[in-house]
């Protein structure tokens, strides 16, 4: 039976036991915000936009200084490109007289 405070638990957030965003994590969410970039360019940008700029920022270790990888940073910037355009088309389509003669 174990006990209350005592035990192999002493510091429950040790080294070993905590995530950290390294590697090829962040290299998997550059990737994943680059590809929701380029599909957000044809399909629902509006989402996928934003959805790539949080991916490459958490992949850029959520600063800007030090070393960037390039596909972070390409994911921040095409997702930026992506939500202004996706902004830009409904601001478009919320014009009257679109789509008249």
């Amino acid at each position: 039976m174990a006990s209350f405070g005592q035990g192999s638990r002493r510091h429950p957030r040790s080294r070993g036991r905590t995530w950290s965003r390294t590697g090829p994590d962040r290299a998997t969410l550059a990737v994943v915000g680059v590809i929701c970039a380029v599909a957000g360019f044809f399909v629902l940008g509006i989402i996928l936009g934003p959805v790539a700029i949080v991916c490459g920022w958490l992949a850029m270790g959520r600063s800007w200084a030090g070393s960037r990888p390039v596909p972070a940073v390409v994911a921040l910037v095409l997702g930026i490109i992506d939500t202004v355009l996706a902004v830009l088309r409904l601001i478009g389509a919320a014009t009257p007289g679109y789509g008249m003669f």
